[in-house]
């Protein structure tokens, strides 16, 4: 079913030339998506209006690859419009297992979407998210953790929250443009060992025109968390928009979508660097869809992270851990 706010977006990732499937038997675990409908609030200014549990579906099947399971992550869709204010965020785990509950119909395709949901809380609650946290876990039996920011003084009432994620075997997601907060983020996953901190989108803005000290300064930035044993790594988002800030990849910016083959020129060095900081079983490759279909359809992205794989010769082993194994231990998924 087509929807007109869609439909400039649609247009533009119809203009990309067709790429013929890589590994199209490789089991992926896509850890990474949103789903929302900002019809009605789209101050975000995302091209992607609606993507709901049709259209995700229909973009894993058009893609050709793959994709057993997925993760929902945090987006701030269908927040609860009552109710205390710290508890409305469980309208979202709420609203997406739903979703999971429609894709194990089978009716939408074989994909089983939203088996793993994390949302978001507010740890600067200390011990009084508790509730709010148990409230997750009463909405979805999928629900696996929380994505939120952290206060750079890491005071002990955060902290107290924070440490309630490992007594309910939760995880933490955290993403900021800046990538200068990353040796923030490895000092609470340092004081924190026994919660699994995940890093989103490479740990900050990708900029493909960055400068040398920028990129000297992200990779120390990325030194600094993954030294940290209890870190994971997103090898994702580095197509997308941030902000009023648009890259030349952009629907925006390029009359048609980039080949698979353009992107690996452009961006491999960041993922390579990422990924060796990490070592592949500690890193995911996500899709960050439908933020980063601005600027690349759902089967190029797939596409581009196998090149990727293939490019930096990794193993089968290897390959199976970014692809889907990585996934399923940082978020306790039951992979078939």
């Amino acid at each position: 079913m087509s929807i007109a706010e869609n439909a400039d977006i649609e247009n533009w990732i119809a203009k990309e030339t067709p790429e013929s499937v890589i590994e199209p038997d490789l089991p992926i675990v896509d850890p990474h998506h949103h789903l929302w409908d900002l019809r009605r609030n789209n101050q975000m200014g995302f091209r992607q209006e609606v993507y709901l549990c049709e259209e995700i579906s229909q973009d894993i099947t058009n893609s050709g690859h793959n994709i057993v399971q997925t993760v929902f992550a945090q987006c701030g869709a269908f927040y609860r419009a009552d109710g205390p204010e710290e508890m409305r965020c469980v309208g979202e785990t709420e609203f997406v297992n739903g979703i999971a509950a429609m894709s194990r119909s089978g009716l939408y395709g074989p994909t089983r979407l939203c088996t793993g949901i994390f949302s978001t809380a507010d740890l600067r609650l200390g011990a009084d998210v508790e509730p709010v946290l148990t409230a997750h876990l009463q909405a979805s039996s999928n629900f696996r953790g929380i994505r939120s920011a952290f206060p750079s003084d890491l005071n002990d009432t955060f902290l107290a929250g924070f440490a309630l994620l490992e007594k309910y075997d939760l995880s933490y997601d955290n993403w900021s443009p800046d990538f200068t907060r990353l040796p923030g983020l490895a000092k609470l996953a340092n004081k924190c060992p026994g919660v699994t901190v995940i890093v989103n989108h490479l740990g900050g803005r990708i900029d493909p025109h960055a400068g040398d000290e920028e990129i000297e300064a992200w990779k120390s930035a990325i030194d600094a968390v993954a030294a940290c044993p209890n870190t994971v790594m997103k090898l994702g988002g580095a197509q997308m928009r941030v902000g009023d800030w648009e890259p030349p990849y952009h629907m925006h910016q390029a009359d048609s979508p980039w080949d698979s083959d353009r992107f690996l020129d452009t961006l491999l060095l960041r993922y390579q660097y990422a990924l060796e900081a990490f070592g592949p079983e500690r890193c995911m490759f996500e899709s960050n869809f439908p933020v980063d279909k601005d600027c690349i359809s759902y089967g190029t992205l797939w596409n581009l992270f196998k090149k990727i794989a293939n490019q930096l010769g990794l193993s089968e082993t290897e390959k199976a851990a970014v692809f889907s194994g990585t996934a399923a231990r940082a978020y306790r998924l039951q992979l078939p």
